[in-house]
């Protein structure tokens, strides 16, 4: 007679509960890179332009770096509230409490620069007496007279915050990697659009374990 164990999943299937914890949403996703490039580029053309010497070309570029500002300011908005609507997924079971900790800080942080950074270039421009017009057509409204002596304090204000944010970025980096090549806890992959959410499964393969055919007495 032959008998067979019933057929059962293997240890390698995820489970539905690991499913939804193992990335973000493609909204969170599309948000972070989008504002990642955006980021990179503001560091990028802050660094060029400001050794300029005055001329149109400068004064473009000025503009250029004041919308890309404001619509990064309203992106920010825009993923604390898809955050607090859509929870993230839990840190790994294997991440020490005092490195979640230390993450959820790092995070505060960077989100705090990300809004003050934006806020500190619309108060030096008012002070300035340079009123910032969205893409050429949105007129923002002043936050702040026009005061020359605090315009230059906010200059060092908004330059002192972007290199804080620098460091925080890169630090930001320096973990995402570490966690993921070194600890290869998944950290990384949470983010990356290939990481699969709640119903998103492919089918898994099923392994059956069988036991050996017992000889009938005849034989």
């Amino acid at each position: 007679m032959n008998t067979h164990e019933s057929p059962r999943p293997s240890s390698d299937v995820p489970t539905d509960d690991a499913e939804e914890n193992s990335g973000y949403t493609m909204v969170a996703k599309s948000l972070h890179w989008l504002m990642a490039v955006m980021l990179l580029g503001l560091f990028g053309l802050g660094l060029y332009m400001a050794d300029l010497p005055l001329s149109p070309e400068k004064l473009q570029l000025y503009s250029w770096h004041k919308w890309a500002g404001v619509t990064f300011f309203l992106l920010v908005w825009l993923r604390l509230l898809w955050r607090v609507s859509h929870r993230p997924p839990p840190f790994p079971v294997q991440m020490l409490a005092a490195q979640q900790r230390a993450a959820h800080l790092g995070h505060l942080a960077l989100y705090v620069f990300m809004l003050a950074i934006p806020l500190s270039g619309w108060l030096m421009s008012s002070a300035k007496g340079f009123q910032t017009v969205w893409f050429g057509v949105v007129p923002l409204p002043d936050l702040i007279d026009k005061n020359r002596e605090l315009g230059e304090i906010l200059v060092l204000v908004h330059k002192g915050f972007g290199i804080a944010l620098m460091i925080l970025v890169i630090g930001h980096i320096a973990m995402a990697l570490k966690h993921q090549f070194k600890d290869r806890d998944g950290t990384l992959s949470r983010m990356l659009f290939s990481a699969r959410r709640k119903g998103s499964r492919p089918h898994a393969i099923q392994t059956t374990i069988a036991t050996p055919t017992r000889p009938s007495p005849s034989e």
